[in-house]
């Protein structure tokens, strides 16, 4: 993992503000395990999902599932079981960087109408999901988690069809990893990510 910048670190206890400030910056918060201080983290290069109709890459099973319509999708219905989802302990990786403060920070903005879930349903339950902050025309994806086939990716297909619908301009995925690099996510410089960033910040799009 990229290590942290702590060029100009925000001070203090972490904080809703603290966070929005961050982002604004091009940095974000990540717990050295659930019992660990918090670092922040601006990776060079920084990891995007295209939301142009050329650069989203939807697999054909995938975009098979979504259009059988076998999960219910929602957004904001369940913000707290999905973060709270997204901070267990996993067959790959024991510890977790969503300690129980990041949890609350994230709560309060989401309450504040700045962070946001997507959530998919097999009948009442809660199978897939994923939660990410929302600032002017950028959205900052932080966790996604599956009980279910595909359930995260129909989310993730969800999350960009509404973004481009609202006129979003970055999607951040802060790093490549597998399970991304089928959507085409791109890695780009930060000193690019920045000024994308910045055009983001000043659209009028909003959630």
């Amino acid at each position: 993992m990229t290590e942290p910048d702590t060029s100009n670190p925000p001070d203090g206890e972490l904080t809703p503000e603290m966070v929005v400030r961050a982002y604004c910056a091009g940095a974000f918060p990540m717990a050295d395990g659930r019992d660990g201080s918090i670092r922040w983290y601006s990776p060079d290069p920084r990891a995007v999902i295209p939301l142009e109709e050329d650069g989203f890459n939807v697999p054909r099973s995938l975009g098979k599932r979504v259009r059988s319509g076998c999960y219910r999708v929602t957004m904001d219905r369940a913000f707290q079981e999905v973060i709270q989802a997204c901070a267990q302990p996993r067959p790959a990786d024991p510890d977790t960087w969503i300690n129980p403060q990041i949890v609350e920070v994230y709560n309060e903005l989401h309450h504040a109408g700045l962070a946001h879930s997507v959530e998919a349903w097999d009948g009442d339950d809660l199978v897939g999901g994923l939660y990410g902050v929302s600032l002017g025309g950028a959205f900052f994806g932080e966790s996604m988690f599956h009980r279910a086939t595909d359930a995260s990716k129909v989310c993730l297909v969800a999350l960009v069809e509404h973004l481009r619908a609202k006129g979003f301009g970055l999607l951040d995925v802060q790093f490549v990893n597998p399970h991304l690099e089928q959507f085409g996510v791109t890695e780009i410089p930060n000193a690019a990510y920045l000024g994308r960033l910045h055009e983001a910040l000043e659209s009028g799009a909003m959630w």
